[in-house]
């Protein structure tokens, strides 16, 4: 996820940086939710065309924003109610005037667009990945 994306804060790895180890202590350091897409907005001020988003994940979290540049494969309908993954502990991270509190994941198609990640079935809102 770039400045202004999700799925994209630097959009491409490089081989050393895949192919570092890490232990389990380090995974279980971040914490990845399902939440549901609740609001939708455009974001035009953003550098790269973007929508804001906010996900609800459940009482125990409960909502929080992010923008994401995902304007190339999603409409705001497309997106409103999906669920998606997202990392909930980052520190917020100021995108423009927008304050991102959440980093929502997805993985690059061939052509670099991103394809966000979600539970193939409904599951609770705020559920954590293992």
């Amino acid at each position: 996820m770039g400045d202004d994306d999700a799925g994209g804060q630097d959009r491409a790895m490089s081989t050393s940086d895949s192919q570092a180890e890490i232990g389990y202590e380090d995974f279980v350091k971040v914490d990845v939710r399902v939440g549901t897409v609740v609001r939708v907005e455009p974001y035009p001020e953003a550098r790269r065309p973007a929508y804001k988003l906010w996900v609800d994940f459940g009482p125990d979290i409960g909502e929080r924003k992010t923008s994401a540049q995902l304007t190339e494969l999603y409409t705001p309908e497309t997106l409103l109610g999906r669920q998606v993954a997202a990392v909930v502990n980052f520190p917020p991270k100021q995108i423009g005037r927008f304050m991102s509190e959440i980093l929502v994941l997805g993985f690059p198609d061939a052509e670099g667009r991103v394809v966000l990640i979600g539970p193939e079935r409904a599951v609770p809102n705020g559920g954590k990945l293992y």
